[in-house]
């Protein structure tokens, strides 16, 4: 089986051979067929898609073992976690498996679905990975109940003080020494990440842009956070919240026995942040602030936000940089609202290339679109005329003026 992996991956199998192998057809094993429609389905852009389609239905007997089998290859494994591949049949193996690195666990729980959450709390091993925990903690649609539960198994193991006879206190260390033991000092400066939306300072855009929504503001209140398009397509498949080498070397928090009456517990790192985290504990106002007063990946977050109060304030931003709008117009995951309020800025349409993606944005407003259009060059009216992403009328009138323009240009 080896020698055919090599061949497939070196692409000398004839095409009917790789027909075959994309659709799960080769005389080999089920683990091995797997193995080959994975490798297939991440890198053959021929027969990827086949591969893919074979994958999602593939025999779910013979999955779930390929699942939680600690000798599956790390490529299948990752494939089967994956949000966009997962079926959720296999998601109990994958947990279990030791082979699945608490990294892509940590990765995985950040977007988990409400039936994932579910799943994972009921997961032996995962009951036992703080990092994993602490970041499901985080998740926009974990409920009341699972986060009273994560709290309780990510509280800390209180350890009774040991019991010791006069003897055995005569032996211990001397008084003067076991005085030298002293509690942890909290750190000077708190880091940035935990920092309270009220230390953000005021300033006049904040207040104003507060007064002006005061109405919206009061009405979405406590809404939560929650992306448009989701929170898988919000984090893509590159997402870690933590490295996988820091979390496969972090330790579990464990108390530290001292011989003392009265042992003192040892200082607990302070988990990070990411930003992801940082907007999930955050109501409306605190987002606001943080559109207002964050950092280009916070702004890229919540420009994504589903309460438009929320997404505007980012455009209001005083660091909102152009190549940030260029994005913004040309994003298919933001609300209607948002790209309508980029051509009421004057100095966000001086850019071109605003203006161009807005046109060429399927989630544009048609008459909006079609009010800029003017605007375009003669060769972006040509490339929107025949971008099939885009409205029919788009389209067309996109190659109408694209023919007038060449009739004029040919007439001089």
């Amino acid at each position: 089986m080896a020698s055919t992996m090599d061949q497939i991956r070196a692409s000398k199998l004839p095409s009917n051979m790789m027909q075959f192998a994309a659709r799960g057809a080769l005389q080999v094993s089920a683990a091995e067929n797997i193995e080959i429609l994975v490798y297939l389905a991440r890198h053959n852009p021929v027969f990827g898609a086949t591969a893919r389609m074979t994958l999602a239905g593939w025999d779910e007997k013979s999955s779930r073992a390929a699942a939680a089998d600690p000798q599956t290859p790390r490529e299948v494994l990752d494939y089967f976690i994956s949000p966009d591949n997962l079926r959720p049949a296999l998601l109990p193996n994958l947990l279990e498996n030791p082979s699945v690195p608490e990294a892509q666990l940590v990765k995985f729980a950040i977007g988990a679905s409400r039936e994932s959450i579910a799943v994972m709390l009921k997961s032996a091993r995962v009951r036992t990975l703080p990092a994993v925990l602490q970041t499901l903690k985080s998740n926009p649609f974990l409920n009341k109940e699972e986060a009273e539960e994560l709290k309780k198994l990510l509280a800390p193991v209180e350890v009774p003080a040991p019991v010791q006879t006069p003897a055995a206190v005569k032996e211990n260390v001397p008084a003067a020494e076991s005085a030298k033991v002293e509690p942890p000092q909290a750190p000077a400066v708190a880091p940035e990440s935990a920092a309270k939306p009220d230390e953000w300072g005021d300033d006049e855009a904040l207040d104003a842009y507060l007064k002006e929504h005061a109405h919206d503001i009061a009405t979405e209140g406590e809404k939560p956070f929650k992306a448009v398009g989701g929170i898988v397509e919000l984090l893509g498949h590159d997402y870690f919240p933590v490295s996988p080498e820091e979390s496969a070397s972090e330790p579990a928090a464990a108390p530290v026995p001292v011989a003392a009456p009265t042992p003192v517990a040892p200082p607990t790192a302070p988990l990070r942040e990411n930003s992801l985290q940082k907007i999930a504990r955050l109501d409306v106002k605190g987002r606001i602030q943080l559109a207002l007063k964050g950092n280009k990946e916070e702004r890229a977050l919540l420009i994504r936000d589903g309460t438009k109060v929320v997404a505007l304030a980012v455009l209001e931003a005083p660091k909102l940089s152009d190549g940030e709008v260029e994005k913004f117009a040309s994003q298919k995951n933001v609300l209607e609202s948002v790209l309508r309020q980029i051509p009421l800025k004057r100095k966000f349409m001086k850019n071109y290339k605003v203006v161009r993606n807005l046109v060429a944005n399927p989630r544009t407003p048609m008459d909006l679109a079609l009010g800029l259009m003017k605007h375009l060059l003669t060769a972006d009216l040509k490339n929107i005329g025949t971008n099939k992403d885009v409205p029919e009328t788009v389209r067309k009138l996109a190659l109408k003026m694209y023919k007038q323009k060449e009739e004029q240009a040919n007439k001089k």
